[in-house]
């Protein structure tokens, strides 16, 4: 997948320097809002991301990558954004994409074989915002395609998805250990546990919701409206705001379901800090799959 111009020159080289003629897609953006959080919007017009349709430059790009040697262009990639709860985005998208893989076949002779519509696919994180079923997406997307495809006498391409987090979030808890509280009368309290944004930075980086629950007080009645901080220093490092719990305590274990997917590959040394342990479940048993760091840890690609 070729994201700009440079890539596209770049791959180009690299690969008639190896002798090499690698399949690519290019990646498009369609200017669809897909109506998330503008940080995980990536197929708007103002994006990073992607050759857009709009401005001429798909084009120029697409004939570049056909007339380059040493490269195969076999279809085209899309990516709308993270936590789409909707499908039509996903529709316009494809009109949009397919309508212009027409206008390349017609003056081009673009064959369009792989049809990539990215990921983004919501999960529910609250108990309130239920997500669509993957079946949902998937009839949505695939109806598109092929009546699309059929009004503008495509052949149906290979069609690819990224599910990514639908697939993975649900399967990681968080747990936290709380420690001290600080309560503002009137106002809030907060409670703080031994993690935060170094180990889950979605809630200060685009205002990601989650829910809590106290593990070891599970059935207890849920009498505390709590804010979750974490220990870092932030005051945007929060990460579940007025969630009603039973009375936390220090030594409680808050657990955070709904984390498998970003919570380890976007987990850092933030202010020096340790990254955690995980450990895997299965049939109630558990084994470690990656130990807690240390400090020598930290420190052993330093110099003396």
């Amino acid at each position: 997948m070729v994201d700009n111009f440079h890539e596209l020159a770049l791959l180009g080289r690299l690969a008639t320097g190896l002798r090499k003629t690698p399949d690519i897609l290019l990646r498009l953006s369609p200017g669809v809002d897909p109506h998330t959080h503008s940080h995980v919007a990536t197929g708007v017009l103002d994006s990073k991301f992607g050759f857009p349709l709009t401005t001429g430059q798909a084009e120029e790009a697409l004939t570049k990558a056909m007339s380059t040697p040493g490269l195969k262009l076999t279809g085209l990639h899309f990516h709308l954004g993270s936590s789409l709860f909707e499908v039509e985005p996903y529709l316009q998208a494809i009109d949009l994409v397919l309508q212009f893989a027409a206008q390349m076949k017609q003056r081009h002779r673009f064959d369009l074989r792989e049809l990539n519509v990215g990921g983004g696919f919501a999960v529910q994180y609250l108990l309130d915002s239920p997500a669509p079923s993957v079946s949902r997406y998937a009839d949505a997307i695939v109806s598109a395609l092929v009546e699309q495809t059929g009004e503008l006498k495509l052949e149906q391409p290979r069609l690819v998805i990224e599910p990514g987090r639908s697939v993975v979030a649900r399967a990681g808890t968080a747990l936290y250990t709380i420690g001290a509280s600080k309560d503002i009368p009137g106002l809030r309290r907060y409670v703080f546990v031994d993690g935060g944004m170094g180990d889950n930075i979605r809630p200060a980086l685009y205002d990601s919701k989650y829910e809590a629950v106290v593990a070891n007080k599970m059935g207890q009645p849920e009498t505390d409206v709590v804010t979750i901080a974490g220990k870092f220093c932030e005051s945007g490092d929060i990460l579940v705001k007025d969630v009603r719990l039973p009375k936390p305590e220090a030594g409680d274990v808050l657990a955070m379901p709904t984390s498998g997917a970003y919570s380890i590959p976007m987990s850092s040394n933030y202010n020096a800090s340790l990254r955690p342990a995980i450990a895997m479940v299965k049939e109630g048993k558990a084994r470690l799959i990656r130990r807690r760091e240390t400090y020598d840890d930290l420190t052993a690609h330093d110099s003396v």
